[in-house]
């Protein structure tokens, strides 16, 4: 959904009916509201294609709430014209195959059980406005928009609080839903907006109540990859007290640092100004800033087990690279399975000061090799290395020197972004006839430390090295 859809926000004078318009993104499915308006049924645009809209935000999902209709009278009325995919036949939530819309009933909860599915849910087409309004979220996902008048209807005060840029929960019922909570993590952070007091305290009474794991990641997910201010969210779990679900973060509050390098405060401000900066450069591709959002996450998460006041009187955290491997597999992995993103990680984890190291020491090109065989993919370590140094305010951001090099040097080795692959392999020394052996493994791995060294530089280069082995 196009943000010029609505009048730039915020004009109050605008909000009034007929002077809003979705007339371009109402094509595809302008057919759908006119035939729920024939049955006897109002559709209504809500949630986030109307929150996107006054913000000024693109949207490209579309929510339609529909009144007055039960689902089993909307089901034949949406599959009239469209291919339609059945998300709940008894609360009445259906999706249009090939478009990014959603048509639902005003449903009804009542909690039956434990966590985020503990609910019995049904639709109900009678459901008044404002009751419907109130068992969304949040204020400013419970304006409606009317296609038939083009009027703005806000049961729970949302423009108000679009206005104000507050994030504001619609009702008690928001506590049955803990997910709601991370939901609002992200969401102050997408928007940079500041969550009301009473949905702070809401929110501290609320407990996770088992939520799946992939629903928590997904809610992570958007604080990494949408967050224009991760530390927003941050800053928000701590005020709400939901931080002590994650211990390895509530271990970094109070952690004290050398003022001189880090004139920020303790490792918790560290990581979320580190978080921001990293935000500030993302890439836009969903893999790669998963990952590297990850990585600076977690990168000082051994600070907490390592950080002392050393005999020059400095706050020093020897060796807590390697120490926030283990604390970072635990955070991560209690939230996902995926072993192509806990693996990417944690050798960012291990290697984040790498670049600062070598850059240093002025490292020879082996050692770039072996950095690049440790890590993967360099360019993912110098995105981590560059929000690192950015995350220390009030020093002045700017480019990584230490990046920079390791970027240069990178490219001329051809391993930013590719592990250095052996030239060396198992059919070469077969086709010398040596057998395969225990000795045959002790041989590759030679050639390969040989050719991070240089030593190797072709396949002509390696069979020379072999006559010298006496191979």
């Amino acid at each position: 959904m196009k943000p010029e859809t609505f009048r730039k926000f915020p004009e109050p004078a605008a909000f009034r009916p007929g002077l809003v318009s979705f007339e371009g993104d109402l094509a595809p499915v302008r057919d759908v509201i006119a035939d729920i308006a024939a049955a006897g049924g109002r559709a209504l645009l809500v949630g986030g294609c109307v929150r996107d809209a006054l913000l000024g935000h693109a949207s490209k999902d579309m929510d339609i709430e529909v009144h007055n209709l039960s689902a089993d009278a909307l089901r034949p009325v949406l599959a009239r014209r469209h291919s339609i995919i059945t998300v709940g036949q008894s609360f009445g939530v259906f999706k249009l195959r090939g478009l990014d819309v959603d048509v639902s009933l005003p449903r009804r909860e009542s909690k039956n059980g434990v966590g985020h599915r503990g609910f019995a849910v049904w639709g109900d087409p009678r459901m008044s406005l404002r009751e419907a309004a109130s068992r969304r979220d949040f204020t400013i996902n419970a304006v409606y928009w009317d296609p038939a008048t083009g009027a703005l209807l806000d049961p729970c005060g949302g423009l108000r609080d679009l206005e104000s840029r507050i994030l504001r929960h619609t009702s008690p019922s928001f506590a049955d839903d803990p997910l709601r909570v991370l939901r609002a993590m992200q969401f102050l952070a997408r928007f940079q907006f500041s969550p009301a007091p009473e949905t702070v305290a809401l929110c501290r009474s609320i407990d996770p109540e088992n939520l799946p794991a992939e629903r928590i990641f997904e809610e992570w997910l958007k604080l990494i990859l949408k967050g224009e201010k991760p530390s927003l969210g941050l800053g928000f779990l701590r005020e709400c007290g939901w931080v002590r679900h994650y211990p390895e973060l509530e271990a970094l509050i109070g952690v004290p640092q050398d003022p001189e390098w880090h004139p920020e405060g303790d490792v918790w401000a560290h990581t979320a100004f580190c978080l921001d900066a990293f935000a500030a450069r993302r890439m836009g591709d969903r893999v790669e800033d998963t990952v590297v959002g990850l990585a600076v996450l977690c990168h000082d998460f051994g600070k907490a087990l390592t950080t002392r006041r050393e005999s020059d009187g400095r706050w020093h955290a020897y060796g807590h690279e390697m120490a926030g491997v283990a604390p970072a597999r635990a955070f991560i992995e209690r939230m996902t399975r995926q072993r192509d993103i806990v693996e990417s990680v944690l050798p960012l984890v291990e290697c984040h000061m790498r670049p600062l190291e070598l850059w240093r020491a002025n490292a020879g090109n082996g050692a770039i090799r072996r950095l690049a065989r440790k890590v993967g993919r360099i360019d993912r370590l110098i995105r981590v290395d560059e929000a690192d140094r950015n995350g220390r305010p009030p020093l002045s951001p700017g480019p990584s020197p230490q990046g920079a090099w390791l970027a240069g040097k990178a490219a001329q080795l051809q391993v930013q972004a590719s592990v250095p692959s052996p030239i060396l392999k198992g059919r070469h020394l077969i086709a010398r006839g040596i057998e395969p052996s225990p000795r045959f493994r002790e041989i590759l791995d030679q050639a390969f430390e040989a050719q991070l060294d240089g030593e190797i530089t072709d396949l002509d280069s390696a069979l020379s090295w072999l006559a010298r082995q006496g191979v």
